[in-house]
């Protein structure tokens, strides 16, 4: 947090003013959304839209950022903030984890429920030749009660998903090497690895858009390969949005750093992008082992 003299001891609960900054934020994502969702869709335009809402939505957040940082170092921030700040990013984890609980959800439904059910004498007449056996749309045309369901492979663990699993892994331990640095006021290691982490975060985008291109163009798996590219895409899809939400916050952080914020008592915000960032390392284990090796 704040370097000045007075962080911490204001007396008072600071609540800042109107914004327009969540307004302007939603208008970019409201772009991007719907930019994504046409262009899965076909439709000329709609790249072009991905594209002006995602900037739109970056110059809304540089704003957003400088506006709570300059409160920040101003010492208007007190203790009763800090813990305000600390519950606020535990129940946004929370939240999270509701979210990617419910697609985790719908995976294993599909997986233990829908598809048996599907495999049952009652269905057997109805398609002969339909296998119960995961994912089933492998099968692919006649024998598929989805029906027009391309041929298609699975995306397996190797190589890049365990390349992308080491990276993670190794960003979680940089990331921990830079706050033990911080906390003991040594600023330029802490910064070296904070680089360290942001570098594996962007390795860890760049491997993940690979392994969707070679999805579609190699594997002929694509969001519409029935429940199981839907899910492939959807979960893996929103953890990579996470990954690129968390490596801003990082550089942002590192950043900071690099101005001389944050002292080893008080630097919530370097713990609260450690949080997410840990988080999103876990999710990660998870998909790992539940979509790319079960």
């Amino acid at each position: 947090m704040s370097t000045a003299v007075n962080k911490g001891q204001a007396p008072y609960y600071y609540v800042p003013g109107p914004s327009r900054h969540p307004v302007m934020a939603s208008i970019g994502l409201f772009f991007v959304i719907l930019g994504a969702g046409q262009w899965v869709n076909g439709s000329s335009w709609a790249p072009y839209a991905l594209a002006f809402g995602l900037v739109w939505w970056l110059v809304v957040l540089k704003q957003w950022f400088s506006q709570a940082i300059g409160e920040s170092e101003s010492g208007l921030y007190s203790d009763r903030i800090d813990v305000s700040f600390r519950w606020s990013m535990a129940w946004f984890i929370f939240s999270e984890v509701m979210f990617f609980g419910a697609f985790f959800g719908a995976l294993y439904w599909a997986r233990l429920h829908v598809l048996p059910s599907l495999g049952n004498i009652e269905n057997a007449l109805l398609w002969p030749d339909f296998k119960a056996i995961w994912p089933s749309e492998m099968a692919g045309a006649t024998g598929s009660p989805a029906g027009t369901v391309e041929p298609f492979r699975t995306m397996g663990p190797w190589p890049l998903p365990t390349i992308n699993t080491a990276l993670l892994l190794t960003s979680g331990v940089t990331l921990t090497v830079a706050h033990h640095a911080l906390r003991e006021n040594h600023r330029g290691k802490c910064i070296a690895f904070m680089w360290m982490t942001v570098l594996l975060g962007v390795a860890f985008l760049i491997c993940q858009g690979y392994e969707y291109y070679e999805a579609y163009a190699h594997l002929n798996l694509k969001l519409t390969s029935g429940i199981y590219g839907s899910t492939f895409f959807m979960l893996t899809g929103f953890h990579g949005m996470h990954v690129f939400v968390g490596m801003l916050m990082l550089l942002f952080i590192t950043l900071r750093l690099q101005k001389g914020h944050f002292t080893p008592e008080r630097h919530f915000g370097f713990e609260g992008a450690a949080w997410y960032w840990h988080f999103v390392d876990v999710v990660w284990l998870g998909l790992y082992v539940v979509v790319y090796w079960l």
